[in-house]
């Protein structure tokens, strides 16, 4: 048995006594009943489980939690998929994946979700150029797999909400 305190979504949890052998992504989803993040392949190949990890220093990167034991997370701070919208209003991330129809079966979506919101807190601290955009999104998303190949609507809507606010995220 492994103890575990960690925080999600802004709420403290824990700590609780957990098995050690426990995945996060069952710690979430059985445990909690935070259903949002998915199991997908088991082998944190198609990263429809990843969730957001913040560092103290204000940055953050995404983290597979099919293969990973939940006590990897303790005293760690994560947001799900569930975290997104504050009281009641979509971001304007999720609005964008909506309006493209990014999803369709939804199966990824969570962790297409969380990776380019990582990667719009990046280019808002660190802009990119416009002739480097398209590039930067490809290579941020690389990795995660739709089984009903949504990748390029996933591209146009995080696109979409860079171009949208380009102040804040272009250079």
């Amino acid at each position: 048995m492994t103890t575990l305190a960690l925080t999600i979504n802004g709420r403290a949890y824990g700590p609780t006594e957990i098995r050690d052998d426990l995945s996060m992504n069952d710690f979430l989803r059985e445990v909690l009943g935070l259903t949002g993040t998915k199991f997908g392949c088991g082998a944190a190949q198609c990263l429809a489980c990843a969730v957001i990890v913040d560092r103290e220093d204000g940055t953050s990167y995404t983290n597979p939690t099919c293969i990973v034991a939940a006590a990897n997370f303790n005293g760690k701070t994560i947001r799900t998929v569930e975290g997104h919208a504050q009281n009641g209003e979509l971001t304007a991330l999720q609005k964008g994946f909506i309006e493209h129809f990014s999803f369709q079966c939804g199966y990824c979506t969570p962790g297409f979700l969380n990776e380019s919101q990582v990667l719009l807190e990046r280019l808002a601290k660190t802009k990119v150029a416009r002739a480097d955009l398209e590039k930067t999104i490809a290579e941020a998303l690389d990795g995660h797999l739709c089984r009903c190949t949504g990748y390029v609507k996933y591209h146009q809507a995080v696109r979409d909400v860079v171009l949208a606010d380009p102040d804040r995220y272009l250079a």
